[in-house]
């Protein structure tokens, strides 16, 4: 099944198509862009005064400034403790995450249409959750099809009938956009249980202001530091009814999960503790936090790790991360938790196809963030698409994140595709497929210069009793040259994304 409605058009490119260089001299001068969308060059540049003067301020610094600068960014992240864990390098456990020091720049009116398409979508996400956990209209209606949502592995049916507080389920989104050769913003995939990375959005801001702030003089950028008050202030909002002064915890896995740092961070920028589950206890269906003082009433748990793992009477009962009776407390009201449970069967990337359906089923308007064409390989039609053009299509598993799993047919050998063949036809329902999209381009520093490099961009969604978007996002290079993965475990880094307030 393939879906090509485009929705609302994005920004048009002012230009596009031939090789350029912005200045005779400076930093820009052997900058070569021949084939993509550039960030810099083609996203108001041409128009938008401040854009010109950002550019001409990056332009006049002298190369050895910026690596300088460079290095004092990448000093400052890992005196902060800025990392993240690779599990697969064994002799290099936590990592810090490579920032690129140039930053990309939104429009305002880019940003609008950015914001406005990820309301709709969490919207439509949130409507699809109730549907599916309550009267499944979607299914009976026939449009996704059933065993694709109560057969799929993320479907949790502890979850039928519970009547989430303001049904909200996706209290937190990160959506992943690319930007085609058009210049129009794409949904890639639905980040919808524990999306991460709002962290590095943060510092990323905070060191580049520190590093480069001749660059950002006088510059009016929507800022992005309320984003912890705004996630604590719509976790006590959708606290269970009655309490005057609602508990917010963040429960982590522990110090050894990849994303601990943001774990604290994020404790830390909300203002509320950070937990894991041996320091929650459960006492007549109302959940507790261990404290110096004696037990403690918590009523609102922005959790990070997984649904298996969050109650071992409910789930795997093997495991030593969770609570005991987290889940009876949820479902009888006493407990808030974000995500909810079961929310992962609204990011599965087969589901995913179907979100323009699902749009206009519930809000019944047009996408104004159109997906990426996808085939589910679990159909037959989509099946013989992929097999028939295997070499010019990305192909992904439905439940893998991070970059895991994929084959890009381009880069492929052609080993690698008969090895890949031979795993898709063995298991078809565990992938999609998709065109290679020619992802736009920043300029990135690199070992001989600017260079440019492909990005993506995760905009951050909170949702209480209604949705705010944090400006901007996290937007991720892929730093090696050619590459099209951008993320951090497959080698990618990041950039500071500036939406312009005016």
């Amino acid at each position: 099944m393939a879906d090509k409605t485009n929705g609302q058009p994005g920004p048009k490119p002012s230009s596009h198509g031939a090789p350029e260089a912005l200045a005779d001299t400076g930093l820009f001068s052997h900058y070569q862009n021949s084939h993509f969308f550039c960030e810099l060059t083609n996203s108001g540049g041409h128009t938008d005064p401040q854009v010109e003067l950002i550019r001409d301020r990056l332009n006049a610094l002298p190369l050895d400034d910026l690596r300088s600068r460079a290095k004092q960014a990448e000093q400052e992240l890992y005196n902060l403790g800025i990392t993240f864990t690779v599990y697969s390098e064994r002799d290099a456990i936590d990592r810090i995450l490579p920032f690129d020091l140039v930053p990309r720049i939104l429009a305002r009116k880019e940003w609008q249409h950015i914001e406005a398409g990820v309301k709709q979508r969490v919207q439509a996400l949130n409507m699809f959750l109730w549907d599916i956990y309550h009267d499944q209209n979607v299914l009976r209606d026939g449009i996704i099809p059933r065993d694709l949502v109560v057969g799929n592995a993320n479907f949790c049916p502890a979850m039928i009938g519970l009547d989430v507080p303001g049904g909200t389920y996706v209290h937190i989104n990160g959506t992943d956009l690319v930007r085609d050769d058009a210049g129009r913003f794409l949904v890639l995939e639905d980040n919808a249980r524990t999306p991460s990375g709002v962290s590095y959005v943060i510092e990323n801001r905070h060191t580049t202001l520190r590093v480069m702030p001749d660059i950002a003089a006088g510059i009016d950028l929507m800022p992005v530091d309320e984003y912890g008050m705004r996630l604590q202030n719509a976790l006590a909002e959708l606290a269970p009814e009655g309490v005057d002064n609602p508990q917010v915890v963040l429960l982590s896995p522990g110090i050894y999960n990849s994303a601990y740092f943001e774990h604290v961070f994020l404790a830390r920028e909300m203002g509320v503790p950070l937990v894991e589950g041996r320091d929650l206890v459960t006492e007549n269906d109302r959940v507790y936090m261990r404290t110096t003082a004696g037990l403690r009433p918590v009523h609102s748990i922005y959790r990070r790790l997984n649904d298996d793992f969050l109650d071992p009477e409910a789930f795997d009962p093997t495991s030593m991360l969770g609570v005991p009776g987290l889940v009876q407390a949820y479902r009888k009201g006493n407990i808030t938790i974000a995500n909810a449970i079961g929310t992962g069967v609204a990011d599965d990337k087969a589901v995913y196809a179907y979100m323009p359906r699902i749009i206009r089923y519930y809000l019944s308007e047009e996408p104004i963030l159109s997906n990426v064409e996808t085939h589910i390989c679990a159909e037959p039609e989509g099946l013989a698409y992929t097999l028939a053009n295997l070499k010019n299509l990305v192909v992904k598993p439905v439940g893998e994140s991070g970059g895991y799993g994929l084959i890009i047919g381009p880069h492929a050998t052609q080993d690698e595709l008969a090895e890949f063949r031979t795993k898709l036809e063995a298991d078809p329902a565990n992938y999609i497929s998709q065109p290679v999209i020619n992802l736009s381009v920043s300029p990135t520093l690199c070992e001989n210069g600017l260079e440019p490099r492909h990005v993506d961009l995760r905009p951050f969604a909170v949702t209480g009793k209604s949705t705010w978007v944090l400006p901007g996002g996290l937007s991720r290079v892929a730093l090696r040259r050619g590459s099209l993965v951008v993320n951090s475990s497959q080698g990618g880094g990041s950039k500071d994304t500036w939406v312009l307030a005016q």
